[in-house]
This record gives C-alpha cells, structure tokens and sequence, in this order.
C-alpha cells in the first residue's frame, strides 16, 4: 500500500481504526456495503481518470474511509428530528404541532422505560380497560359525564358519526363544510363513516329554524363544526350552539360539536393578547355547559398535549362509541396516554400557563419577547457580515385556531452578506439543528415567541457557525 492510489481489500479497510470505528457505531453489515460502495467509485474514477478532482495529498484509503462515513451518516440519520421554530407560529402543523411540557416528557420516559399498566387493574389484578386511561381528567376539566381518547380528531370525528349515525342523515350548516389542513374534508369524512350528510343554509348564514326544518324520521344528528381555518364576515350569521341544543332537545336529535383546537378555557382572567386572539374560541367545558350530546376536539392543538382526538359527552353516547369496531383500529398507544394525562394534570392543578409550552406563548407579553429579540440582535450585529433591524410583527396561533387573529410581537430581521433571504432560509435549515424563520421584506425575521427562553443561546451559537 506504498502507492497512496492503492485501492486496499474490504477486510484490509475493516482493520482500519476508522472502519472499526464506523461498525462500532453503524454495525459491521452497513460499514461494509458502505465502504464496497466507496471503494467502486474511487476505482470508477481511477479508471476515468478523475481521482484526482479532490486533494491529491489525500491518500485513496482515506478517501474511501470518508464517502464511507459520509454515506452512513446520511443513512443512519433519522429524519424525524428537532428543530428550532422561529416562525412565530404557536401550533405549527409542519413543526409538530404543540411541543409538550417537561411532566409530559417525564411521564413518557417513565412508562416507556418498562412494563405499565396499559390494560391492565392493578387494584385487581386482571384484565383492565386501555379506554379508561384519561377519562376522570377530561371529565373533571369539561364537565362531561364520560370521554374516550382516539388517535386524532379526525379519527374522533369519524367514529363519532359512524357509532351514532351510519345509514342515516347528520345535520350540517353549509358554512361549516370545511377543509383543513391535508385534504381533511367534513364531507369525505361523513361519507367514510357510512352518515348521510344533509345540508342546511347558506355558506354565510344558518339559522336554528334550518336545522329544525331539516330533521325528518332519517335524522341521528345534528353537527356543529369549527370552522377551523378561516373566518366568515361581513353579511353572516350563525346560531349560538345553545339555540341548536334547544332545537335538538325539542325535536329528541343529539346534537354534537367537532370543536377541533381542544381549548380548554383560561383559569383567571388576563390582560395579555392571547386572550383577545381566544375571545370566540369555544372551551371544551362551555360546550358541555351548553347541554350537547356530545363534542371531540383535538389534544395537540391548544390543549397542548400528544396528538390525540378526544370525546367527551353524555355517558351513554360516549359507551356506544366506546363498542364500535372502529375503536380498535382508532385507540391509542401508552406513549400518548402517558403524556396526555400529564398534560391534563397541569391543566387541572392550574400549571398550564406557567408549565405547557402552547399556554405559555400564548400569553408571553411582547415586552418580553422585546427584552430577548434586543439580546439576540445585538449578539448578531457584532458579527461579521450580519445586517439585523427589530421589527414590530404579529405571531400566529396556527394549527387551524383562532384565524384571522395575531398577537402582538417584535421579530429580529437579519440578513447576510452576500446572501439572498431563500438562501439564508436554506443555509439556517441545514445547520445541525435546523432553524426556521419567516421570509419577510427580503429579511429572515426571527420571532422569539416561538423559541424557548433556554434556547436563546443554542440559538445564537447556531447562527454564528454560518
């Protein structure tokens, strides 16, 4: 192996201290397929003449032990990974949604670390009920008098109207017809689940005599629906959920409400923005109060928990949909009871604010995320080639809550030398932890809502390695 061009065996690479190195980390199987590959092109560029495009003072060994390294680290990285939102949007979907609270974390690690009691009555030492974990939280946080947990609030959407009405009509304001983020449509759903929809009023305006006119002896529901994403205004109106309840009571229709962002209301009054942009957000507990059947929202949105679909209701419809075949394939693992019921906790001691990572953005003061984003930019300023101005801005709650409605904040608006604001985004994604800003005015702006207060540095040593 005197010529540094020698192309060395398999079994003389895998002797090497970084090959052996690379199978204890990676595993013999992959380190070997890894460094055959390496090898093939290093010999296809011998034979094309091409070898040396790189360093020639690097010896071929040493190039084959790097593409080796290079590819089983693209191969082993997951891609499922952490990144730093600095988007200002609070429930961001293509984020993950809500980050969870350290007692959520807590409690995964503690019932992921072993054996737990998933279906399993410890008190009487048989066979218990998976669908029973989280059940006296929910009811106690919304005054239902039964809840089942499912996967997603899809999901809870779908069981619900194929347990309570399949083969007969769900009652739905044409204003409520929504769709949501991936394709989520309210139509498409019903349809899956085997419920007829029946359309009642206009895109802008329902009342409560539509939906009594509406009900024949082929009616099991009527549907109230979140709109979600988007806002009505102008020349519109909408029956309060009461006024529905009514028509349901007197005419012997349940009546339901897909609430969809999981808010569970605020302890105490406050005087920060977040409960301006939450004002006509309806709680989990006012539309128990109302007198529905039944309701579902989700638990990732502003409940702030796992990805969940929670519904809470009356005992009896809660133990039909409880029965239905669906639920097997729609329940949820330990992991998300795990944190879920964490979560709930928080909320029912009256931590949310203080503990749950959504309630406190909610209602960070702009003042102090004035006080971090004048930190941030004066570290940035000091560094070569970094342009940065604070700038008044909006967050977003996002995740389908509260449309149309921001909360006030300042941002850093920083660019570089020599770099247009996409290539900044891109170059800010590819740092060892990706960091996502907004793309505003030629400028990346930074919105410190969305960072935690303890990532401020991990932030800033992030940006000084462009």
């Amino acid at each position: 192996m005197s010529d540094p061009r020698t192309i060395p065996s398999i079994d003389e690479l895998r002797r090497r201290p970084a090959a052996v190195a690379l199978e204890a980390r990676f595993g013999a199987r992959a380190t070997v397929d890894a460094l055959r590959a390496a090898a093939s092109r290093i010999r296809q560029s011998i034979a094309s003449g091409t070898v040396d495009a790189g360093d020639p003072s690097v010896p071929t060994v040493a190039r084959i032990e790097e593409a080796a390294a290079e590819q089983l680290a693209r191969m082993f990285r997951p891609s499922l990974e952490p990144v730093i939102n600095a988007t200002g949007v609070i429930i961001h979907t293509n984020l993950g949604r809500a980050p969870l609270a350290d007692a959520a974390i807590e409690q995964i690690s503690r019932v992921a670390r072993g054996y737990c009691s998933l279906e399993y009555d410890v008190q009487r030492g048989e066979r218990g009920r998976r669908d029973a974990h989280a059940e006296t939280l929910i009811c106690r946080l919304t005054g239902a008098e039964a809840a089942v947990v499912v996967n997603n609030n899809a999901a809870a959407t779908l069981i619900l109207l194929a347990a309570v009405a399949e083969g007969r009509e769900v009652i739905v304001s044409r204003g409520e017809l929504v769709e949501i983020g991936g394709g989520f449509r309210v139509p498409d759903v019903m349809r899956e689940s085997g419920a007829i929809l029946r359309e009642v009023g206009t895109t802008n305006k329902t009342r409560a005599s539509d939906y009594a006119a509406a009900v024949s002896s082929r009616t099991a529901l009527i549907l109230r629906v979140h709109p979600s994403n988007f806002r009505i205004e102008g020349f519109t109106e909408r029956p309060a959920l009461a006024e529905i309840v009514s028509v349901g009571s007197r005419l012997g229709i349940p009546v339901a409400e897909d609430l969809g962002s999981g808010f569970l209301g605020f302890a105490e009054p406050s005087e920060t923005t977040s409960v301006d942009a939450l004002r006509d957000e309806p709680s989990a507990a006012a539309t128990i109060d109302a007198g529905v059947d039944v309701c579902c929202f989700s638990g990732d949105k502003l409940l702030g928990g796992p990805q969940a679909g929670i519904i809470a209701g009356r005992a009896s419809v809660v133990k039909t949909i409880r029965e239905h075949p669906l639920m097997r394939a729609l329940r949820v693992d330990k992991l998300t009871y795990a944190a879920l019921e964490a979560t709930l906790i928080e909320h029912a001691a009256g931590r949310a604010a203080a503990n749950i990572p959504v309630r406190y953005m909610l209602e960070m003061s702009p003042d102090a995320i004035l006080d971090r984003a004048r930190r941030l930019a004066a570290a940035l300023g000091r560094m070569k080639e970094w342009h940065v101005e604070i700038v008044e801005g909006v967050s977003a709650v996002g995740g389908g809550s509260a449309p149309g409605m921001g909360l006030r904040t300042w941002t850093v608006a920083a660019s570089k030398s020599g770099m247009s604001a996409k290539m900044l985004a891109q170059r800010l994604r590819e740092l060892s932890t990706p960091v996502v800003g907004r793309i505003q005015d030629d400028r990346v702006h930074f919105d410190l809502r969305t960072v935690r207060p303890d990532q401020d540095d991990t932030l800033l040593h992030l940006l000084e390695t462009l």
